[in-house]
């Protein structure tokens, strides 16, 4: 019933910049909480960045003043715009939304993953 298509990821040098898009459809009617979160090998995902339908934000310690969360609720698009990355930031990056659809109550949907590689 919901789709979150992500886009952006890739490779880049230590100190590099990425931009992480995804985007939800199908038959939503209202969209609350959208996020990234990640996943490294070996680790248990975590939360990245979320942002509500107001637009307030929350980051993790880890990535406070390098990554900015964003959306366009016209587009029911999430964005992350990671700068400063340094290696640590490897991982597979998922999107996430709190939606509520026209025959469901609001319910986490999660996106597909885009990978996020940082060489040192």
């Amino acid at each position: 019933q919901v789709q979150l298509v992500e886009s952006g990821g890739g490779l880049v040098q230590a100190g590099g910049s990425l931009r992480l898009s995804c985007a939800a459809s199908g038959l939503i009617v209202s969209i609350n909480t959208m996020g990234w979160y990640r996943q490294a090998p070996g680790k248990q995902r975590e939360l990245v960045a979320t942002v509500s339908s107001d637009g307030s934000t929350n980051y993790a310690d880890s990535v406070k003043g390098r990554f900015t969360v964003s959306r366009d609720n016209t587009k029911k698009t999430v964005y992350l715009q990671m700068d400063s990355l340094k290696p640590e930031d490897t991982a597979v990056y998922y999107c996430n939304a709190d939606v509520r659809t026209f025959y469901t109550r609001n319910r986490d949907y999660w996106g597909q993953g885009t990978q996020v590689t940082v060489s040192s």
